[in-house]
């Protein structure tokens, strides 16, 4: 990888021009931020794609506003599948990338890998924290707090008292969703002195229903309509473009609301906007934006970014469509859970919260 950044000079320069009242020409080697056009940000994507209406999508997201804004350069590598992973990763490193950003837990492998044969080489990985190298900037997020919020919402909106979750795999940056969506039923529960069931996972067991990957929307599907069948009228896939299968079930079923994850469903999807009561938020395109003006300035380290309420990483969505239909004091309940969380008076844990 080239490591080449705009010289302190030109910006020195450039500012002498402005004291001066003289008004200064572009710098065609920077971008009014103060990146460098030459430096190149690169990303890979897992096999869900770069249109999953999920994290890769954000995560691309973010990788096009620093195009925009920090006038860098930009080149990105869609997996189909994991046998794409190292090959895709190699193909960004020919590409003289600044920057290699991961998007997945699942290219934990390949991403160290590749880091350890090139400890010169700059990478980013994102939902992954288990590589502790140096040249290696893992960006996490404490979703079980987000997802806290939205159990509490789910089990508080239900008409019959049965919500329900499932995954696409069950690997830590899935199970954390399902953790804090379990532990929010049970806060209401328990504050309310109330029995919403939650069918498809158990914490406790750390094991629920998975249909096996990110990609099958029809095992989606098919996985909704059983829990449907059971009587869950709030259901939060955990899957990726899996999900869409869980939104075109519930299309399809009466009175049946979803629980979107990793962006805000109402935008992302939105041929099922009227489906979602709420998205649980990871404000991947952000992370990714700031990594990657901090890499191009120059100051890239591997120290890794978590995502918290307290510091806007996570979050939930507006209820859009169903404004109006959320009781005031759910809302207001849950926006008091939220100060708690953020406070440290509610405490929100899974054994797959970020270890940083």
């Amino acid at each position: 990888m080239k490591k080449k950044f705009a010289t302190a000079a030109a910006g020195l320069a450039a500012m002498a021009l402005l004291l001066s009242g003289c008004a200064a020409a572009p710098d065609e080697g920077a971008s009014p931020g103060g990146s460098s056009s030459d430096f190149t940000g690169c990303m890979v994507s897992d096999s869900g794609g770069f249109d999953d209406k999920s994290f890769n999508q954000s995560g691309w997201e973010g990788m096009a506003r620093a195009e925009s804004e920090l006038g860098i350069k930009v080149q990105k590598a869609e997996s189909k599948n994991s046998n794409d992973f190292a090959n895709n990763i190699k193909s960004m490193q020919s590409q003289n990338c600044d920057l290699i950003l991961t998007v997945g837990f699942l290219l934990a492998e390949a991403t160290k890998a590749a880091a350890e044969a090139a400890p010169a080489d700059h990478f980013a990985i994102i939902d992954d924290d288990s590589i502790t190298l140096d040249n290696v900037k893992p960006l996490i997020f404490k979703t079980s707090e987000a997802s806290f919020l939205a159990g509490y919402l789910a089990a508080g909106y239900s008409k019959t008292g049965i919500v329900a979750t499932f995954g696409g795999i069950n690997i830590p940056s899935v199970s954390i969703f399902m953790d804090g969506f379990a532990d929010g039923v049970a806060k209401y529960n328990e504050d309310f002195n109330k029995e919403v069931k939650l069918l498809g996972w158990d914490k406790a067991k750390q094991d629920g229903s998975f249909t096996g990957d990110f990609e099958d929307q029809s095992k989606g599907k098919n996985t909704t309509k059983n829990f449907i069948d059971q009587g869950a009228d709030v259901i939060m896939p955990v899957a990726g473009p899996v999900g869409l299968g869980a939104a075109a079930a519930a299309k399809e079923a009466s009175g049946v609301a979803i629980v979107w994850v990793d962006s805000d469903g109402y935008e992302s999807a939105g041929q099922y906007k009227e489906l979602f009561l709420t998205s649980v938020m990871k404000e991947i395109g952000q992370a990714v934006l700031d990594t990657v003006q901090q890499a191009s300035e120059g100051s890239f380290s591997g120290d890794p970014y978590v995502g918290t309420l307290a510091n806007d990483g996570v979050g939930i969505a507006p209820y859009h469509d169903f404004d109006s239909t959320v009781p005031a004091d759910l809302k207001a309940k849950v926006e008091e859970l939220k100060a708690d969380i953020i406070s440290g008076k509610l405490k929100v844990t899974s054994p797959s919260d970020p270890k940083s």
